[in-house]
């Protein structure tokens, strides 16, 4: 379960920078995650409880934006939305492509107070 090591990760970044700016806690934290990143949605809501427990995300709000995946085909460069990185090209059928989108894990902003 990886998705232990991602919040505290996230953790880290938010507590960063809350020190940075003088601040003391994060009122709301604002994600980016693809839907191509590997992470499993339910493990992180699971494991966020306890990753933030006593840090300055305690008691922040968690917004969370999923990014759709999205891929060029190599042979015919038809640009496609995909759900699995296994997913073929509709045009052409091709199994080549470059990840253009969905592979996001960022934290977007904080609001710190």
């Amino acid at each position: 379960m990886h998705e232990l090591s991602v919040a505290m990760g996230i953790v880290k970044i938010a507590e960063d920078e809350t020190a940075k700016a003088g601040a003391k806690q994060v009122e709301l934290i604002e994600l980016e995650i693809g839907a191509l990143a590997g992470i499993d949605f339910e493990s992180l809501e699971f494991v966020w409880p306890a990753a933030v427990k006593g840090t300055v995300l305690e008691f922040a709000l968690k917004k969370i934006s999923i990014i759709k995946g999205k891929a060029k085909c190599v042979d015919c460069d038809a640009v496609f939305e995909i759900a699995q990185l296994y997913d073929s090209c509709p045009e052409c059928s091709s199994n080549f492509k470059g990840i253009i989108q969905g592979k996001e894990l960022r934290v977007k902003a904080l609001e710190v107070n």
